[in-house]
């Protein structure tokens, strides 16, 4: 259905209200009103996109996060019929992308690739926000999840999770462990396990995930969490060996690693995982047409294997289903960062 003949089908059901207003009672009146809203709003969903959308990464580029928005980007380009810019906004913890889409018109042009930092670690680890994550978003689709892996240099003596909790348990803060960064999901999926569990360790921060696992194998530092995508080729090639997955199921890749669910820590799950928000207030018929088109995007085979090869497990959602899956992950890890006494202000 064009938009013209959309327009005219308006016009005719405002003319019949009209008529009828004269004949029947003010009640009338409201619901011609209400179907006027709904056609007018039904007719810009119809029309939606008309010109180029944009994704804002709040990430550099290169990493795993853009890699998965550029390649949906494409997908959705195709299928929308309309550009899909990819734009890098890194910066303060991805706060700066974040801020840009949280103030942008509410139309559907302008998105978001949020993420566990954006939404549920930065409102637990900053006093102050530029931005409300449940208030200024308006969840699209969860999108994929980036599986971790915890590993260990080849001559550290725990062969097992099972071992690594009997040395940690034996000398609490005896054992060090890396990460990418300060409140990274990396130290987050390791601070999980020792709240779980009840052990104490060091964390050893640093800027990047290569710089911390080029540690772990000089052996510097014993063991951390690591994403698949940066860890694959070092444990393939002996370099690092795994001791479990922070996935909710086995990962693919390493069918005989046991989760860290499995062993004695059910319900655990650690990942990095990525999604889509636009601006509060975007209507809702726009939303339901880009979760429909995301969701055909990632359901596509060759779409899932050039994610799968770079560590990333594709996933989908409903936008209500996105957004519960953001308010448990919220509540999940402010008690990790509570009992952790981590800040980041």
């Amino acid at each position: 259905m064009t938009r013209k003949t959309r327009q005219s089908e308006i016009e005719l059901s405002w003319e019949g209200a009209m008529a009828a207003s004269k004949r029947k009672s003010a009640p009338l009146w409201i619901s011609a009103l209400l179907l006027l809203m709904v056609g007018t709003a039904s007719a810009f969903a119809d029309d939606y996109p008309s010109r180029p959308i944009k994704i804002v990464v709040p990430f550099a580029a290169g990493g795993g996060n853009d890699l998965l928005a550029r390649l949906l980007g494409q997908e959705l380009s195709a299928s929308l019929h309309q550009p899909v810019i990819i734009e890098n906004r890194p910066g303060a913890g991805t706060q700066i992308g974040a801020e840009a889409v949280a103030h942008a018109v509410p139309d559907g042009y302008t998105l978001l690739s949020t993420s566990l930092t954006t939404y549920a670690l930065n409102p637990n680890l900053y006093k102050k926000l530029p931005y409300d994550p449940a208030r200024d978003f308006a969840p699209v689709a969860l999108t994929g999840r980036f599986e971790l892996l915890l590993v260990a240099n080849p001559s550290f003596p725990a062969a097992s999770l099972a071992d690594l909790l009997a040395l940690a348990r034996a000398k609490p803060n005896a054992i060090s462990f890396a990460s990418s960064g300060p409140a990274s999901p990396h130290q987050m999926a390791m601070e999980l396990l020792l709240h779980r569990a009840g052990v104490e360790m060091v964390h050893i921060a640093y800027k990047g995930a290569a710089p911390a696992v080029q540690d772990v194998i000089a052996g510097h530092v014993p063991i951390m969490m690591l994403d698949v995508a940066t860890g694959r080729e070092p444990i393939k090639s002996g370099l690092l060996k795994t001791l479990a997955s922070a996935s909710p199921a086995r990962f693919p890749d390493f069918p005989e690693l046991p989760t860290i669910a499995e062993l004695g820590f059910p319900g655990y799950e650690a990942s990095a995982w990525q999604g889509i928000v636009a601006p509060a207030k975007t209507p809702a018929a726009i939303i339901d047409k880009l979760n429909a088109q995301i969701g055909a995007a990632l359901a596509k085979p060759a779409m899932q294997q050039k994610l799968r090869t770079a560590g990333i497990e594709p996933l989908t959602s409903s936008p209500a289903g996105f957004a519960e899956y953001m308010r448990s992950e919220t509540a999940k890890w402010r008690e990790v960062i509570q009992s952790a006494k981590i800040s980041l202000d």
